[in-house]
């Protein structure tokens, strides 16, 4: 008798196991990912980010090392404030809330410009401004860090100064004629010299500026429904689809013109994978069923071709393709947001086709990114498959951004997939 209960137990445990391998096929992926995220890339930066002078080093070495005299990027600290801020909302550990509230106290003491609005892009290493330049999307982080600090504690200063820093990207940004948003600007919001933090400076406007535009004023509009707010946003997903997404290639024009013409024949995979759930993000918080369906179709369609044009064999997402070139290694965010894109086609679809690749790539980052050693994740390797371990961990571009926030996406979505 005892061995037929046993054996019926083990049969009971086995079912279960399928039952739950069938209902849940994307578990694996969700658990790991989250593993990662809560016990590699979080502790990193609880660890050796905080500056003992106040704030987060601009700086860290792959071992973790500060590099103490580097400036401090609004972009990182910004990143940074949105990491912990969206760590506490959804785990609640207290220590999530302690760095998120370190990181939004330096944000609005130090980056924000008292005088002419906006916020600076980069502070010197003992807090007194440094690039006091306004650029477009530094601020858009800005917006997107205080919004979700305000999200995840109830702060309302948080919201306070998101909120002014939209209405100045609006009085000052905001093209009425052209429509998008200018790149960037002097101090006093006057015409810069050059324009923009990369590319050749002759760019009026940028695709990865209207990005994060769009993903900061869609976590804005979740806290403060503005009928504005709301009218930008959805004027943003417009600029997308009509002037940036070129949609017999299904790639995004990079560097435009003020109105709209394309300066420079490059495919960034990562962004146009990026892009593809941002957009349907915003047109789900949004709410219109109409521009779901729209972007839903968009979203498929870009990925897919990344999927044909810029993936390796073993799963990887390549950078770019300059004038027909590839450039560039295998970096870290073009993966995550790789693993993302895939799971929300999947999501879209159904389609296991997009779930097996959300693993591959992940099955990539696993073997070839997490720094096993030191912690995080390696900024990127080479083609031939070797770490860059002489790049920095943090600096004004690496950050815990974009592999914490595939982490939170894959956890959130499988948990309303669950209700």
């Amino acid at each position: 008798m005892r061995c037929w209960i046993a054996g019926c137990l083990i049969l009971l445990v086995q079912l279960s196991s399928c039952i739950t391998a069938q209902d849940q096929p994307d578990k694996e992926l969700v658990d790991e990912a989250v593993k990662d995220l809560k016990e590699n890339i979080l502790p990193f930066w609880l660890q050796y980010a905080p500056d003992p002078a106040g704030g987060f080093y601009g700086g860290i070495r792959n071992d973790g090392t500060p590099m103490e005299k580097v400036e401090k990027g609004g972009v990182l600290n910004a990143r940074i404030l949105w990491t912990f801020s969206t760590a506490y909302r959804l785990f609640g550990d207290a220590i999530y809330k302690e760095m998120a509230d370190r990181a939004q106290h330096y944000f609005i003491r130090n980056f924000i410009d008292p005088v002419y609005g906006g916020s600076y892009w980069s502070v010197a290493a003992d807090g007194t401004p440094a690039n006091v330049e306004k650029q477009t999307y530094g601020i858009a982080y800005a917006v997107y860090g205080l919004a979700e600090h305000f999200r995840a504690t109830g702060n309302k200063e948080s919201l306070q100064q998101a909120i002014a820093l939209y209405e100045t990207l609006e009085k000052y940004a905001y093209d009425p004629v052209n429509g998008g948003y200018i790149e960037s600007f002097t101090r006093d919001w006057q015409k810069p010299e050059r324009y923009g933090y990369d590319g050749k400076g002759v760019a009026a406007k940028t695709m990865n500026t209207h990005l994060h535009v769009l993903e900061a004023y869609t976590t804005l509009y979740l806290v403060w429904k503005d009928r504005g707010l709301e009218k930008q946003l959805r004027g943003l997903i417009d600029v997308f689809t009509d002037k940036i997404l070129d949609q017999e290639r299904w790639h995004e024009r990079l560097f435009l013109s003020m109105d709209w013409q394309n300066l420079e024949e490059i495919d960034s995979y990562g962004h146009d994978m990026e892009l593809s759930w941002l957009l349907f993000e915003a047109a789900e918080v949004l709410g219109d069923e109409t521009i779901i369906e729209k972007i839903g179709h968009i979203a498929l369609k870009l990925v897919d071709t990344q999927m044909e044009e810029g993936r390796t064999q073993d799963g990887a997402l390549l950078y770019e393709r300059d004038k027909g070139e590839i450039k560039g290694g295998l970096d870290w965010w073009p993966q995550a947001e790789a693993v993302v894109a895939f799971y929300n086609a999947w999501q879209i679809t159904k389609d296991q086709k997009y779930l097996d690749a959300a693993f591959k790539t992940w099955t990539w980052i696993k073997d070839h990114l997490i720094d096993k050693e030191f912690g995080e994740w390696y900024r990127g390797v080479m083609l031939d498959g070797s770490p860059r371990k002489s790049r920095a961990k943090a600096d004004m571009w690496k950050c815990p951004y974009h592999n914490s926030r595939m982490g939170f996406e894959l956890y959130v979505r499988h948990e309303l997939l669950e209700e």
